[in-house]
């Protein structure tokens, strides 16, 4: 494992996996255009040396590719992740002080457990406060031309629980408004807002600390779902995945301890008498901008840094991006726990078009009728499982990957039985539902059926071509149409369904909007999932097909306004062209 974000650099470079930038560059969206190429093709992280009017390097990419990842993790394959923690839930000692004896070795999988705090650090080299105090020294990104601003994306936000002390490490963007405060992104259902709800009720500040870099496990944990538990917390998983402890120091002018190995923390406060900021808009994980919302205002008292320190960043938008890979890691850590709970499964899969919440694949041991929906049932009460908004189960083993999955499917699927709709919690972050946070759910029972299901199906056939003049492209899978038309008025993906379910083929029909590739069955996965509300935009059509209409909807529709696709101008694109050749970075 590496110590901090410095020796993991050297290694990536070691194996040829870092590029060093050092012509000039713009952390307003020209390193957006580069990093956007680097993870489309699977290339190298980027260490940009020289960014314009900024006093530190920036690296982008850190993650960019699951090998990458694994490897930051202290792995060789994603895949070991679930068979480190599956060893750790196997720590059952047999009766007696024989079994005791046997359980000492394995308890080496423990090592590095809890954290170790000490009394110096590379993080606090250099301590500003007060006035000294500049974010606009940071190369902070604005990541796309309709961002609000600058935002803050690869942040350790570490608070404690103004009751019982328990820490809590997220990652939650901050668009910074100025040289001394920033927005925090802390939504409804995550535990920084909870903390900061109970800091409002006693009617205190809540102080705040904001670690950037280090172990990049560290910055990991920061995303993964882990559960409430009293005494352990993010950095206790990456103490485990790393073995050894992390190193936490005392802050500066915070009662919080912070990861001395750091490269930067802010440290701050969060007042909860004040009003809220608006924060946005932003290109977000969707793919598409999230609106301004108000957040709580950020105040930093002091910011400390390495010597020679390096500001780590990520980008978010349409998919694939780095998250996806940080996305599988906590799906492969978090399986052993998911089959603890949901015995049956024998593996999941949150594929990258589903940008984590949309889509989740589960294979299972089947045994029994009516298993398919208890198991994708049971998944839409684990933790942030609960805004997932569709669930496809299958039977088949080893499972298959993404759209594969889906395929497989619908090779046993009759939407007319196999189909269950629901509702519930979904991503704040999620434009197409009704409501802010609550939304249908879907789940496709693609396993094979047994006699009191009412038994197997027959193969599906490939759909006829399709005739219309509404339809500007289609491509079709065995049982499955997917259609790519002009939206223009309300109304009209239900009158078309309804003339192309004619085809009994057509086990599903997918619509998308005519600016897609329906060939590509990822983009068309991202985009009829984003723009979907199973409530309002999936039914069953000739009592048979299964609709999903992915188009944008109209305000007619009773939609939201309906946000805009995060994407680069022509203008940077041309002006960041020659560096994307110069370091090879196109797909």
């Amino acid at each position: 494992m590496f110590k901090n974000l410095g020796e993991y650099l050297a290694d990536l470079e070691r194996r040829g996996e870092l590029v060093r930038v050092r012509d000039e560059v713009s952390a307003e969206l020209e390193i957006t255009a580069l990093a956007d190429a680097a993870f489309k093709s699977g290339g190298p992280a980027l260490l940009f040396e020289n960014v314009r009017g900024r006093d530190f390097p920036l690296v982008i990419g850190l993650y960019g590719t699951p090998e990458r990842t694994a490897r930051a993790l202290g792995v060789r394959t994603l895949d070991e992740l679930a068979e480190k923690v599956q060893r750790l839930l196997d720590l059952k000692p047999a009766g007696g002080l024989a079994g005791a004896l046997a359980l000492l070795p394995k308890l080496g999988e423990l090592k590095g457990l809890f954290p170790k705090k000490v009394w110096r650090a590379p993080v606090q080299e250099v301590v500003r406060t007060g006035e000294a105090v500049d974010l606009g020294r940071l190369p902070v990104q604005t990541c796309w031309p309709g961002d609000g601003g600058p935002f803050i994306t690869l942040p350790q936000v570490i608070t404690r629980d103004p009751e019982t002390g328990e820490y809590n490490v997220g990652m939650y963007r901050m668009q910074v408004f100025g040289p001394r405060t920033t927005a925090m992104h802390w939504q409804l259902y995550k535990t920084g807002r909870k903390h900061f709800e109970k800091a409002r009720a006693l009617g205190r500040k809540l102080e705040v600390a904001v670690a950037l870099g280090g172990d990049p496990v560290l910055t990991y944990a920061a995303t993964a779902p882990l559960p409430e538990l009293p005494g352990l917390y993010e950095y206790h998983l990456a103490g485990f995945l790393r073995g050894r402890p992390v190193e936490l120091v005392k802050a500066k002018t915070v009662d919080l301890w912070v990861p001395a190995e750091a490269e930067f923390v802010l440290e701050g406060y969060v007042d909860p008498t004040e009003p809220f900021v608006a924060e946005g808009p932003f290109g977000d994980h969707t793919g598409f901008y999230t609106p301004p919302s108000p957040y709580p205002r950020f105040h930093v008292t002091a910011v400390t840094h390495r010597r020679g320190a390096v500001y780590p960043s990520t980008i978010v938008g349409p998919p694939p991006m780095e998250d996806a890979w940080l996305i599988e890691a906590s799906e492969r850590i978090f399986l052993p726990a998911a089959r603890l709970v949901i015995s049956e499964i024998r593996d999941y899969h949150m594929p990258p078009a589903g940008v984590a919440h949309n889509w989740v694949n589960v294979a299972i041991e089947k045994d029994y009728a009516g298993q398919g929906f208890k198991v994708a049932s049971g998944l839409l009460g684990l933790g942030q499982m609960m805004s997932t908004k569709v669930i496809v189960v299958t039977s088949d083993a080893p499972p298959k990957p993404g759209f594969e999955a889906l395929l497989a499917a619908v090779r046993h699927l009759r939407p007319e039985r196999d189909v269950v709709f629901g509702k519930g919690p979904t991503d704040e972050l999620d434009h197409a539902p009704l409501e802010v946070g609550f939304s249908g759910k879907l789940i496709l029972d693609g396993t094979v059926k047994l006699a009191a299901e009412g038994g197997p199906v027959p193969e599906p056939g490939r759909p006829e071509p399709v005739r219309h003049p509404e339809v500007a492209a289609q491509h079709a899978w065995p049982g499955v149409l997917a259609v790519a038309i002009e939206k223009r008025r309300p109304g009209q993906v239900r009158r078309l369904a309804r003339e192309l379910a004619a085809d009994p083929a057509v086990r599903l029909l997918l619509v998308a909007d005519a600016e897609i590739n329906v060939e590509d069955p990822d983009e068309l996965m991202w985009w009829v999932l984003a723009n979907l509300d199973p409530a309002r935009d999936a039914w069953i059509e000739a009592g048979r097909t299964l609709v999903l209409d992915g188009t944008r909807k109209l305000p007619e529709e009773g939609a939201r306004p309906w946000p805009e696709v995060a994407r680069l101008d022509g203008a940077t694109l041309e002006r960041t062209r020659p560096l994307v050749h110069k370091f090879n970075l196109q797909g």
